[in-house]
Protein backbone atom coordinates (compact mmCIF):
# COMPACT_ATOMS: atom_id res chain seq x y z
CA UNK A 1 0.00 0.00 0.00
CA UNK A 2 1.63 3.23 -1.18
CA UNK A 3 0.05 6.39 0.19
CA UNK A 4 1.40 9.93 0.35
CA UNK A 5 1.67 11.59 3.78
CA UNK A 6 0.83 15.30 3.57
CA UNK A 7 0.21 18.23 5.90
CA UNK A 8 0.06 22.05 6.21
CA UNK A 9 2.12 24.82 7.79
CA UNK A 10 1.49 25.70 11.44
CA UNK A 11 -0.79 23.83 13.81
CA UNK A 12 -0.15 22.12 17.12
CA UNK A 13 -0.27 18.73 18.84
CA UNK A 14 -2.84 18.46 21.64
CA UNK A 15 -3.11 15.04 23.34
CA UNK A 16 -5.23 12.71 21.20
CA UNK A 17 -7.24 11.37 24.15
CA UNK A 18 -8.97 8.88 21.82
CA UNK A 19 -7.96 5.57 23.44
CA UNK A 20 -11.14 5.30 25.51
CA UNK A 21 -13.35 4.87 22.42
CA UNK A 22 -11.23 4.30 19.30
CA UNK A 23 -11.51 0.51 19.59
CA UNK A 24 -15.19 0.45 20.59
CA UNK A 25 -17.65 -0.55 17.87
CA UNK A 26 -20.70 1.59 17.17
CA UNK A 27 -23.69 0.58 19.31
CA UNK A 28 -27.28 1.57 18.67
CA UNK A 29 -28.56 3.87 21.41
CA UNK A 30 -31.74 3.00 23.26
CA UNK A 31 -34.93 4.11 21.57
CA UNK A 32 -35.91 7.50 23.05
CA UNK A 33 -39.41 7.80 24.51
CA UNK A 34 -39.53 11.48 23.56
CA UNK A 35 -37.54 13.43 20.97
CA UNK A 36 -37.14 17.20 20.77
CA UNK A 37 -36.27 18.10 17.18
CA UNK A 38 -35.09 21.68 16.54
CA UNK A 39 -36.06 23.43 13.33
CA UNK A 40 -32.63 25.08 13.30
CA UNK A 41 -29.92 22.42 13.06
CA UNK A 42 -27.94 23.94 10.23
CA UNK A 43 -26.30 27.14 9.00
CA UNK A 44 -28.91 29.29 7.26
CA UNK A 45 -32.65 29.86 7.57
CA UNK A 46 -34.60 27.75 10.08
CA UNK A 47 -37.27 25.32 8.91
CA UNK A 48 -41.00 25.85 9.32
CA UNK A 49 -43.02 23.07 10.98
CA UNK A 50 -45.37 21.27 8.57
CA UNK A 51 -47.07 19.16 11.25
CA UNK A 52 -49.40 20.18 14.06
CA UNK A 53 -49.84 19.20 17.67
CA UNK A 54 -51.79 15.94 17.75
CA UNK A 55 -50.53 14.68 14.39
CA UNK A 56 -49.24 11.12 14.10
CA UNK A 57 -45.85 10.89 12.36
CA UNK A 58 -43.68 8.06 11.06
CA UNK A 59 -39.95 7.38 10.88
CA UNK A 60 -38.40 9.35 8.05
CA UNK A 61 -41.38 11.66 7.63
CA UNK A 62 -40.58 15.29 6.87
CA UNK A 63 -41.75 17.50 9.74
CA UNK A 64 -39.90 20.75 8.97
CA UNK A 65 -39.74 22.37 5.53
CA UNK A 66 -36.80 24.47 4.36
CA UNK A 67 -38.06 27.85 3.19
CA UNK A 68 -34.74 29.37 2.11
CA UNK A 69 -32.04 28.22 -0.31
CA UNK A 70 -29.48 27.99 2.50
CA UNK A 71 -31.55 25.71 4.67
CA UNK A 72 -32.27 22.01 5.10
CA UNK A 73 -35.47 20.08 5.89
CA UNK A 74 -35.90 18.13 9.12
CA UNK A 75 -37.40 14.65 9.58
CA UNK A 76 -38.68 12.52 12.43
CA UNK A 77 -36.52 9.64 13.65
CA UNK A 78 -39.41 8.02 15.55
CA UNK A 79 -43.04 7.17 14.97
CA UNK A 80 -45.55 8.63 17.38
CA UNK A 81 -47.58 11.73 18.25
CA UNK A 82 -46.58 15.40 18.09
CA UNK A 83 -47.17 16.71 21.61
CA UNK A 84 -45.77 20.24 21.35
CA UNK A 85 -44.32 22.79 18.94
CA UNK A 86 -42.58 25.43 21.01
CA UNK A 87 -39.26 27.15 21.73
CA UNK A 88 -36.82 24.86 23.53
CA UNK A 89 -33.16 25.21 24.48
CA UNK A 90 -30.68 23.44 22.22
CA UNK A 91 -26.93 22.86 22.22
CA UNK A 92 -26.18 26.03 20.23
CA UNK A 93 -26.94 28.05 23.35
CA UNK A 94 -30.28 29.63 22.44
CA UNK A 95 -33.95 28.70 22.30
CA UNK A 96 -35.32 27.67 18.90
CA UNK A 97 -38.64 26.30 17.68
CA UNK A 98 -38.73 22.54 18.30
CA UNK A 99 -41.17 19.77 17.48
CA UNK A 100 -41.69 17.43 20.43
CA UNK A 101 -42.73 13.88 19.53
CA UNK A 102 -43.76 11.15 21.96
CA UNK A 103 -42.62 7.84 20.48
CA UNK A 104 -45.03 4.92 20.21
CA UNK A 105 -41.88 2.70 20.26
CA UNK A 106 -43.09 0.91 17.08
CA UNK A 107 -40.67 2.61 14.65
CA UNK A 108 -43.22 2.55 11.84
CA UNK A 109 -41.44 3.74 8.70
CA UNK A 110 -43.02 6.23 6.31
CA UNK A 111 -44.30 4.78 3.02
CA UNK A 112 -42.15 7.33 1.17
CA UNK A 113 -38.91 5.67 2.29
CA UNK A 114 -37.74 3.61 -0.67
CA UNK A 115 -34.33 3.07 -2.36
CA UNK A 116 -33.60 5.65 -5.04
CA UNK A 117 -31.95 3.35 -7.59
CA UNK A 118 -28.41 2.73 -8.76
CA UNK A 119 -25.88 5.53 -9.00
CA UNK A 120 -25.43 4.93 -12.72
CA UNK A 121 -29.15 5.45 -13.38
CA UNK A 122 -29.42 8.69 -11.39
CA UNK A 123 -28.56 12.04 -12.95
CA UNK A 124 -26.50 14.67 -11.13
CA UNK A 125 -29.66 16.69 -10.54
CA UNK A 126 -31.48 13.61 -9.20
CA UNK A 127 -28.72 12.98 -6.65
CA UNK A 128 -28.64 16.62 -5.56
CA UNK A 129 -32.42 16.61 -5.03
CA UNK A 130 -32.16 13.38 -3.00
CA UNK A 131 -29.49 15.02 -0.80
CA UNK A 132 -31.60 18.15 -0.36
CA UNK A 133 -34.81 16.30 0.50
CA UNK A 134 -32.93 14.02 2.91
CA UNK A 135 -31.91 17.04 4.99
CA UNK A 136 -28.21 16.23 4.74
CA UNK A 137 -25.80 18.80 6.19
CA UNK A 138 -22.12 18.86 7.11
CA UNK A 139 -21.67 16.15 9.74
CA UNK A 140 -18.31 17.41 10.98
CA UNK A 141 -19.99 20.03 13.17
CA UNK A 142 -20.50 23.05 10.91
CA UNK A 143 -23.82 21.66 9.58
CA UNK A 144 -23.77 23.61 6.31
CA UNK A 145 -26.52 22.34 3.94
CA UNK A 146 -24.80 19.87 1.59
CA UNK A 147 -26.94 20.62 -1.47
CA UNK A 148 -25.81 24.25 -1.27
CA UNK A 149 -22.14 23.19 -1.27
CA UNK A 150 -22.93 21.14 -4.36
CA UNK A 151 -24.28 24.21 -6.16
CA UNK A 152 -21.20 26.42 -6.63
CA UNK A 153 -21.63 29.71 -8.52
CA UNK A 154 -21.18 29.37 -12.31
CA UNK A 155 -17.91 31.32 -12.20
CA UNK A 156 -16.34 28.83 -9.72
CA UNK A 157 -14.80 25.94 -11.61
CA UNK A 158 -14.76 23.02 -9.19
CA UNK A 159 -12.69 20.01 -10.29
CA UNK A 160 -12.06 18.16 -7.00
CA UNK A 161 -13.98 16.72 -4.06
CA UNK A 162 -12.22 16.06 -0.74
CA UNK A 163 -13.65 13.92 2.03
CA UNK A 164 -12.46 14.89 5.49
CA UNK A 165 -11.62 11.81 7.53
CA UNK A 166 -8.93 13.54 9.58
CA UNK A 167 -11.00 13.80 12.78
CA UNK A 168 -8.23 15.89 14.31
CA UNK A 169 -10.33 17.06 17.27
CA UNK A 170 -9.15 15.30 20.47
CA UNK A 171 -11.40 12.65 22.08
CA UNK A 172 -13.72 12.17 19.07
CA UNK A 173 -13.74 8.81 17.28
CA UNK A 174 -17.12 8.71 15.49
CA UNK A 175 -15.60 9.24 12.03
CA UNK A 176 -12.86 6.71 12.77
CA UNK A 177 -15.40 4.02 13.63
CA UNK A 178 -17.55 4.93 10.62
CA UNK A 179 -14.59 4.42 8.26
CA UNK A 180 -13.72 1.11 9.90
CA UNK A 181 -17.24 -0.32 10.03
CA UNK A 182 -18.89 1.21 6.95
CA UNK A 183 -16.14 2.04 4.42
CA UNK A 184 -18.44 1.12 1.54
CA UNK A 185 -20.84 3.95 2.46
CA UNK A 186 -18.00 6.47 2.60
CA UNK A 187 -16.65 5.54 -0.84
CA UNK A 188 -20.13 5.27 -2.39
CA UNK A 189 -20.98 8.72 -1.00
CA UNK A 190 -17.83 10.19 -2.49
CA UNK A 191 -18.70 8.75 -5.90
CA UNK A 192 -22.16 10.31 -5.63
CA UNK A 193 -20.74 13.73 -4.69
CA UNK A 194 -18.26 13.55 -7.58
CA UNK A 195 -21.09 12.76 -9.99
CA UNK A 196 -23.17 15.72 -8.80
CA UNK A 197 -20.28 18.11 -9.43
CA UNK A 198 -19.13 16.37 -12.61
CA UNK A 199 -15.55 16.04 -11.36
CA UNK A 200 -13.04 13.27 -11.99
CA UNK A 201 -10.85 13.67 -8.88
CA UNK A 202 -11.71 12.75 -5.30
CA UNK A 203 -9.50 12.57 -2.21
CA UNK A 204 -10.18 10.93 1.15
CA UNK A 205 -7.85 12.45 3.77
CA UNK A 206 -7.22 10.47 6.97
CA UNK A 207 -4.71 11.23 9.76
CA UNK A 208 -1.89 8.75 10.32
CA UNK A 209 -3.07 8.00 13.88
CA UNK A 210 -5.84 5.92 12.22
CA UNK A 211 -3.80 3.37 10.23
CA UNK A 212 -6.60 0.79 10.36
CA UNK A 213 -9.06 3.28 8.82
CA UNK A 214 -6.53 4.22 6.12
CA UNK A 215 -6.15 0.55 5.24
CA UNK A 216 -9.92 -0.10 5.17
CA UNK A 217 -10.72 2.89 2.99
CA UNK A 218 -7.74 2.19 0.73
CA UNK A 219 -8.95 -1.37 0.11
CA UNK A 220 -12.50 -0.20 -0.53
CA UNK A 221 -11.40 2.51 -2.98
CA UNK A 222 -8.84 0.33 -4.76
CA UNK A 223 -9.47 0.22 -8.48
CA UNK A 224 -11.97 3.09 -8.51
CA UNK A 225 -10.74 5.62 -11.02
CA UNK A 226 -10.10 9.13 -9.74
CA UNK A 227 -10.24 8.38 -6.00
CA UNK A 228 -7.06 8.73 -3.96
CA UNK A 229 -6.61 8.00 -0.25
CA UNK A 230 -4.27 10.53 1.37
CA UNK A 231 -2.55 9.95 4.72
CA UNK A 232 -2.35 13.21 6.64
CA UNK A 233 0.22 14.01 9.30
CA UNK A 234 -1.40 13.87 12.73
CA UNK A 235 -1.60 17.53 13.63
CA UNK A 236 -4.35 19.90 14.76
CA UNK A 237 -6.32 21.39 12.91
CA UNK A 238 -5.57 19.05 9.99
CA UNK A 239 -9.30 18.63 9.36
CA UNK A 240 -10.00 22.34 8.80
CA UNK A 241 -11.15 22.97 5.21
CA UNK A 242 -8.36 25.28 4.14
CA UNK A 243 -5.65 23.13 5.70
CA UNK A 244 -7.10 19.97 4.19
CA UNK A 245 -7.24 21.56 0.74
CA UNK A 246 -3.62 22.71 1.00
CA UNK A 247 -2.45 19.30 2.19
CA UNK A 248 -4.26 17.33 -0.53
CA UNK A 249 -3.94 19.64 -3.53
CA UNK A 250 -1.31 22.26 -2.59
CA UNK A 251 -3.89 24.91 -3.46
CA UNK A 252 -4.63 27.92 -1.28
CA UNK A 253 -8.06 29.36 -0.55
CA UNK A 254 -7.75 33.16 -0.91
CA UNK A 255 -8.40 35.48 2.04
CA UNK A 256 -12.15 35.88 2.44
CA UNK A 257 -12.71 33.13 -0.11
CA UNK A 258 -14.38 29.74 -0.12
CA UNK A 259 -13.06 26.29 -1.06
CA UNK A 260 -14.78 26.67 -4.44
CA UNK A 261 -12.38 29.55 -5.15
CA UNK A 262 -9.64 26.90 -5.11
CA UNK A 263 -11.70 24.57 -7.28
CA UNK A 264 -12.60 22.25 -4.38
CA UNK A 265 -15.65 21.11 -2.43
CA UNK A 266 -14.97 19.56 1.00
CA UNK A 267 -17.34 17.23 2.84
CA UNK A 268 -17.03 15.13 5.98
CA UNK A 269 -16.89 11.32 5.68
CA UNK A 270 -20.07 11.23 7.78
CA UNK A 271 -21.79 13.43 5.23
CA UNK A 272 -20.75 11.05 2.44
CA UNK A 273 -22.14 8.10 4.39
CA UNK A 274 -25.45 9.94 4.92
CA UNK A 275 -25.62 10.58 1.16
CA UNK A 276 -25.02 6.87 0.52
CA UNK A 277 -27.82 5.87 2.94
CA UNK A 278 -30.24 8.35 1.39
CA UNK A 279 -29.63 6.88 -2.08
CA UNK A 280 -29.40 3.20 -1.13
CA UNK A 281 -32.29 3.09 1.37
CA UNK A 282 -34.20 6.35 0.90
CA UNK A 283 -33.86 7.16 4.61
CA UNK A 284 -33.21 10.84 5.33
CA UNK A 285 -30.81 12.09 8.03
CA UNK A 286 -32.56 11.01 11.24
CA UNK A 287 -29.62 9.71 13.30
CA UNK A 288 -25.89 10.06 13.68
CA UNK A 289 -22.86 8.53 15.42
CA UNK A 290 -21.99 10.32 18.66
CA UNK A 291 -18.80 9.73 20.66
CA UNK A 292 -19.60 9.91 24.38
CA UNK A 293 -16.34 10.20 26.28
CA UNK A 294 -14.20 11.90 28.90
CA UNK A 295 -13.13 11.05 32.43
CA UNK A 296 -16.46 12.35 33.71
CA UNK A 297 -18.52 9.52 32.15
CA UNK A 298 -18.53 5.95 33.42
CA UNK A 299 -18.58 3.93 30.19
CA UNK A 300 -17.42 5.87 27.12
CA UNK A 301 -18.66 4.66 23.74
CA UNK A 302 -19.68 5.38 20.17
CA UNK A 303 -23.46 5.38 19.82
CA UNK A 304 -25.82 5.66 16.85
CA UNK A 305 -28.30 8.18 18.28
CA UNK A 306 -31.67 9.35 16.98
CA UNK A 307 -31.66 13.10 16.42
CA UNK A 308 -33.72 14.77 19.15
CA UNK A 309 -32.56 12.43 21.94
CA UNK A 310 -31.47 14.36 25.03
CA UNK A 311 -27.84 14.50 26.13
CA UNK A 312 -29.01 13.22 29.50
CA UNK A 313 -30.41 10.00 28.00
CA UNK A 314 -27.29 9.40 25.93
CA UNK A 315 -24.99 9.90 28.93
CA UNK A 316 -27.16 7.63 31.09
CA UNK A 317 -26.80 4.85 28.51
CA UNK A 318 -23.03 5.23 28.96
CA UNK A 319 -23.28 4.58 32.68
CA UNK A 320 -24.02 8.14 33.73
CA UNK A 321 -21.77 10.84 35.14
CA UNK A 322 -18.72 9.93 37.21
CA UNK A 323 -17.31 12.06 40.01
CA UNK A 324 -17.71 15.83 40.08
CA UNK A 325 -18.68 17.10 36.64
CA UNK A 326 -16.80 20.21 35.61
CA UNK A 327 -17.97 20.70 32.06
CA UNK A 328 -20.09 19.00 29.38
CA UNK A 329 -19.16 19.90 25.81
CA UNK A 330 -21.05 19.30 22.56
CA UNK A 331 -18.20 18.29 20.25
CA UNK A 332 -14.52 18.23 21.18
CA UNK A 333 -12.44 20.32 23.60
CA UNK A 334 -10.91 22.62 20.96
CA UNK A 335 -13.97 23.83 19.06
CA UNK A 336 -16.91 22.37 20.95
CA UNK A 337 -19.61 24.32 22.81
CA UNK A 338 -19.94 24.06 26.60
CA UNK A 339 -23.46 23.12 27.66
CA UNK A 340 -25.57 24.72 30.38
CA UNK A 341 -27.94 21.75 30.66
CA UNK A 342 -28.08 18.05 29.85
CA UNK A 343 -31.68 18.47 28.70
CA UNK A 344 -30.71 19.59 25.20
CA UNK A 345 -31.14 17.38 22.13
CA UNK A 346 -28.59 15.69 19.92
CA UNK A 347 -28.71 17.45 16.55
CA UNK A 348 -27.25 16.76 13.11
CA UNK A 349 -23.95 18.41 14.03
CA UNK A 350 -23.43 16.66 17.40
CA UNK A 351 -20.28 14.65 16.75
CA UNK A 352 -19.53 14.07 20.41
CA UNK A 353 -20.55 14.62 24.02
CA UNK A 354 -17.44 15.22 26.13
CA UNK A 355 -17.72 15.12 29.92
CA UNK A 356 -14.79 16.65 31.80
CA UNK A 357 -14.21 16.37 35.53
CA UNK A 358 -14.01 19.42 37.74
CA UNK A 359 -10.21 19.17 37.81
CA UNK A 360 -9.90 18.84 34.00
CA UNK A 361 -12.25 21.76 33.39
CA UNK A 362 -10.49 24.21 35.71
CA UNK A 363 -9.25 27.19 33.71
CA UNK A 364 -5.85 28.66 34.66
CA UNK A 365 -5.66 32.37 35.38
CA UNK A 366 -4.26 34.31 32.38
CA UNK A 367 -1.06 36.28 32.88
CA UNK A 368 0.60 39.00 30.84
CA UNK A 369 1.64 38.21 27.28
CA UNK A 370 5.40 37.53 27.08
CA UNK A 371 5.56 38.11 23.29
CA UNK A 372 6.96 34.64 22.70
CA UNK A 373 5.32 34.28 19.29
CA UNK A 374 4.11 30.70 19.85
CA UNK A 375 0.57 31.65 18.82
CA UNK A 376 1.89 33.07 15.54
CA UNK A 377 3.82 29.86 14.84
CA UNK A 378 0.78 27.70 15.58
CA UNK A 379 -1.78 29.69 13.59
CA UNK A 380 -2.68 27.60 10.52
CA UNK A 381 -3.97 30.71 8.71
CA UNK A 382 -0.74 32.70 9.24
CA UNK A 383 -2.45 35.38 11.32
CA UNK A 384 -1.11 37.31 14.33
CA UNK A 385 -3.38 36.11 17.16
CA UNK A 386 -1.51 38.15 19.79
CA UNK A 387 -2.26 41.41 17.98
CA UNK A 388 -5.81 40.46 16.99
CA UNK A 389 -6.60 39.63 20.61
CA UNK A 390 -5.05 42.86 21.89
CA UNK A 391 -7.17 44.93 19.51
CA UNK A 392 -10.30 43.02 20.45
CA UNK A 393 -9.73 43.45 24.19
CA UNK A 394 -9.17 47.17 23.59
CA UNK A 395 -12.46 47.34 21.63
CA UNK A 396 -10.56 48.29 18.47
CA UNK A 397 -12.37 46.00 16.08
CA UNK A 398 -11.59 48.02 12.95
CA UNK A 399 -7.89 47.43 13.51
CA UNK A 400 -8.61 43.72 14.05
CA UNK A 401 -10.50 43.65 10.77
CA UNK A 402 -7.54 45.27 9.01
CA UNK A 403 -5.39 42.38 10.28
CA UNK A 404 -7.79 39.87 8.66
CA UNK A 405 -9.59 38.79 11.83
CA UNK A 406 -12.40 37.38 9.67
CA UNK A 407 -10.01 34.77 8.27
CA UNK A 408 -9.64 33.20 11.73
CA UNK A 409 -11.14 29.69 11.73
CA UNK A 410 -11.49 29.70 15.54
CA UNK A 411 -9.58 26.43 15.87
CA UNK A 412 -8.14 27.39 19.26
CA UNK A 413 -4.56 26.38 18.43
CA UNK A 414 -3.30 29.79 19.59
CA UNK A 415 -5.00 29.53 22.99
CA UNK A 416 -3.75 25.96 23.44
CA UNK A 417 -0.06 26.82 22.94
CA UNK A 418 -0.09 30.15 24.82
CA UNK A 419 2.13 29.81 27.95
CA UNK A 420 0.40 32.84 29.49
CA UNK A 421 -3.04 31.24 28.93
CA UNK A 422 -4.37 34.36 27.26
CA UNK A 423 -8.00 34.25 25.96
CA UNK A 424 -6.81 34.53 22.37
CA UNK A 425 -9.44 32.71 20.33
CA UNK A 426 -12.22 33.85 22.67
CA UNK A 427 -11.38 37.53 22.16
CA UNK A 428 -10.88 37.14 18.40
CA UNK A 429 -14.32 35.54 18.23
CA UNK A 430 -15.77 38.67 19.86
CA UNK A 431 -14.12 40.86 17.22
CA UNK A 432 -15.53 38.71 14.44
CA UNK A 433 -19.04 39.12 15.82
CA UNK A 434 -18.60 42.88 16.08
CA UNK A 435 -17.23 43.12 12.54
CA UNK A 436 -20.12 41.10 11.14
CA UNK A 437 -22.66 43.18 13.05
CA UNK A 438 -21.14 46.39 11.71
CA UNK A 439 -21.16 45.07 8.15
CA UNK A 440 -24.77 44.01 8.46
CA UNK A 441 -25.74 47.42 9.82
CA UNK A 442 -23.95 49.16 6.94
CA UNK A 443 -25.76 47.00 4.37
CA UNK A 444 -29.16 47.82 5.86
CA UNK A 445 -28.69 51.57 5.44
Amino acid sequence: MSIRILTFKGGTHPPHSKKATESLAIERANEPKVVVIPMQQHIGAPCEPIVQVGDEVKVGQKIGEAKGFVSSPVHSGVSGKVTAIEPRLYSGGTAVTCIVIESDMKNTVSDDITPKGSLSDLSAEDIKNIIKEAGIVGMGGAAFPTHVKLTPPPDKKVDTVILNGAECEPYLTSDHRLMLEHPEEVVFGLQALMKVLGVKKGYIGIETNKPDAIEKIFEMAKGIEGIEVVALKTKYPQGAEKQLIHACTNREVPSGGLPADAGVVVNNVGTAAAVAKAIMTGMPLIERIVTVTGQGVNNPGNLMVKIGTSFREVIEQCGGLKGKTGKVIAGGPMMGITQFSLDVPVIKGTSGILVLTEEEARLPEPTNCIRCGKCVEACPINLMPVNLSAYSLANKHEQAEALNAMDCIECGACSFVCPAKRPLVESIRVSKREILARRKKAQSK
